[in-house]
């Protein structure tokens, strides 16, 4: 995925998701009230949307709307995008 805007930076949220998901698991394991488990599942899900939709927006720089793809380059990344919406919105 070299052509992504910055492999340091989504690698950076991805460690920050994880730092967040572990904070999840503490707050049940320390039968933390219910307000506090669910705003750490809804900032970890706020967290995975926003670095779902970086990687969306690179790929169609990318795969769909460089310039220089051929047609069947163009038809492929956005199959592969499909793929990714409709199981995504499952």
């Amino acid at each position: 995925m070299s052509h992504l805007t910055s492999n340091a930076d989504l690698v950076a949220r991805v460690r920050r998701i994880a730092g967040q998901v572990t904070a999840i698991e503490k707050a049940l394991d320390a039968d933390a009230p219910c307000a506090t488990v669910l705003h750490r599942i809804a900032a970890v899900r706020g967290a995975v949307n926003g670095l779902l939709d970086e990687v969306i927006a690179d790929h169609l720089e990318a795969h769909v709307a460089a310039p220089g793809l051929s047609d069947a380059e163009r038809a492929e990344g956005t199959a592969d995008l499909l793929a990714v919406i409709r199981r995504y919105s499952k």
